[in-house]
């Protein structure tokens, strides 16, 4: 025999759950979902525009001022190599430079990106999975970083979804206008970024699947045809691509990817819990089970545009020895692990509830991802801009001797020399926020070469200059505080921590003066 107090539990979460079936109302549901997408918008890609640039935004402000053809951009080829960099120039040359300008444009990509990725799951999954969809991706940090950022990454998230939209709707329709607008946008998805290339094998999956299933009007030689123009236009992106591959070593950044960082890549952490608190949720209101949740080529789709870019860039990595397994270069999959996160909750999910449920996402993202202890989200974990502004506090403006190891990987012996020019790529941190003092090139990798530099200087002028500045990322400045601090010369010297500024750090060397600073951190 159930209990009373259990009957009564029961009846009460009956009676809620009825009210929360019902909640939001048709008439207003809209109004909710709107609300939230503006809101989750609002606070996950615009707060951040006003912080300051990390290491590759500061890249793309070089491009943008000193232009694509600078010679000491040859060092890094690749990083101009993108149709990205005209918007951030043209906000430039209308409203001058700022954070703000840099980044508007990939919000305004990523607007648009959303747009196509819910026209998308409509068109997969069910006619209202889109707004649950909208939601799955802004559920994805990275997906949220790449929308504030002054990189290319949110133009290429922009371009494939329009590419995808526009190849099922070819396939769909079998309608030139709609291949012409798709071979388009498929030759500019790698002239957004060199490293898109696998796409190209998305693209070509769906398309022979759905040839092969004769689930489209269109014939094989169309596909042919189209493909092959697209191929044509691909062209001069190939060789490009191909010269700049001869040097991928100098340009690695990341270790070789293992199994590990491929599963993590996966983000199973998003949707094997969206399809958990779908069943749920499902199994709590007594929804109707659902059936056929989507086509073959659906799934295809989705799994391809999931697990291609992901799967490609590890196979190259451990393949050629060179890695390119980088967050953001994996980023271009986040929309595919957003749409199988969907198609999961579409077995549990009516087609009725989908605006519900996408009602009840955006809640839950704004309540426990809002970070609501601050006012503004911070974009990235570098503040170079106040390491800065605090470096000419801490030198009142003198001519005081600033150290500055290099953050970008290619400024290493030989391409570093110690006369290596300040006004260049590899310290392009340097020109965007204006530092005081007489600054000295140092690499990003220790060498013997800058070894004996840092000895010679050492000799030469820091011993005898009283003072003197560390001012980098923080790993680099530990390395060079350690190796001055066991120089004979600086035994009796005090050192310091000015301040550290996420992973931007400045320490000070100084000659003691009355016990000014202690010897040791």
């Amino acid at each position: 025999m159930i209990p009373k107090s259990a009957q009564g539990e029961a009846v009460r979460w009956e009676s809620v759950a009825a009210r929360l079936s019902k909640w939001p109302s048709p008439g207003h549901v809209n109004l909710w979902l709107a609300a939230l997408v503006a809101l989750s918008i609002f606070r996950f890609w615009v707060t951040p525009l006003g912080s300051s640039f990390w290491v590759d935004e500061m890249g793309t402000a070089f491009v943008v001022q000193h232009g694509a053809d600078d010679p000491t951009l040859k060092v890094a080829p690749q990083v101009p190599a993108s149709i990205y960099y005209a918007l951030p120039a043209a906000v430039q040359k209308l409203f001058g430079f700022s954070e703000i300008g840099y980044r508007f444009p990939s919000v305004v990509a990523l607007c648009v990106a959303l747009l196509f990725i819910a026209r998308i799951a409509e068109r997969l999954i069910a006619p209202g999975a889109g707004w649950f969809a909208a939601f799955a991706c802004l559920l994805i940090r990275d997906f949220n970083f790449e929308a504030a950022d002054a990189r290319p990454y949110a133009l290429a998230t922009c371009i494939t979804a329009a590419a995808i939209y526009w190849l099922i709707r070819w396939l769909d329709r079998a309608r030139w206008s709609d291949a012409g607008v798709f071979v388009v946008l498929a030759a500019l998805v790698w002239r957004a970024h060199l490293v898109l290339w696998p796409l190209y094998i998305l693209f070509a999956i769906y398309t022979l699947g759905r040839l092969s299933r004769r689930d489209t009007a269109v014939r094989w030689w169309q596909g042919i045809a189209v493909f092959g123009v697209a191929g044509v236009l691909l062209i001069p992106v190939v060789w490009e691509a191909l010269r700049i591959y001869r040097g991928a070593g100098a340009h690695v950044v990341v270790d070789m990817p293992g199994s590990a960082d491929l599963i993590r890549s996966l983000k199973l952490d998003l949707i094997l819990p969206v399809c958990a608190a779908a069943a749920l949720v499902a199994r709590g209101f007594r929804w109707p089970r659902v059936e056929g949740v989507a086509a073959p080529g659906a799934w295809t789709l989705m799994i391809g545009w999931w697990l291609t870019q992901p799967l490609s860039l590890y196979a190259f990595s451990r393949i050629t020895g060179n890695s390119v397994f980088v967050p953001r270069y994996l980023s271009i999959a986040l929309p595919g692990a957003a749409l199988m996160a969907t198609g999961a909750a579409a077995a549990f999910v009516p087609a009725s509830q989908w605006k519900r449920m996408a009602v009840f996402a955006g809640i839950l993202l704004l309540v426990f991802m809002g970070r609501w202890n601050r006012v503004l989200l911070i974009h990235s974990g570098s503040d170079w801009r106040a390491a800065a502004q605090q470096l000419e506090r801490a030198t009142g403006g003198a001519p005081i001797r600033v150290i500055c190891p290099s953050p970008f990987i290619e400024a290493k012996w030989p391409v570093w020399r110690p006369d290596y020019p300040i006004q260049s790529f590899l310290y392009s941190h340097l020109l965007l926020y204006r530092t005081p003092g007489k600054l000295y090139p140092f690499p990003f990798t220790p060498s013997p070469e800058a070894a004996e530099f840092a000895a010679e200087l050492t000799r030469n002028e820091l011993s005898s200059a009283g003072r003197f500045f560390l001012y980098g990322a923080d790993k680099k400045v530990e390395y060079w505080r350690a190796w001055f601090s066991a120089r004979p010369e600086f035994e009796s010297w005090s050192v310091r921590k000015v301040g550290s500024y996420g992973d931007v750090e400045i320490d000070e060397f100084a000659r003691e003066r009355d016990g000014a600073f202690p010897r040791r951190r």
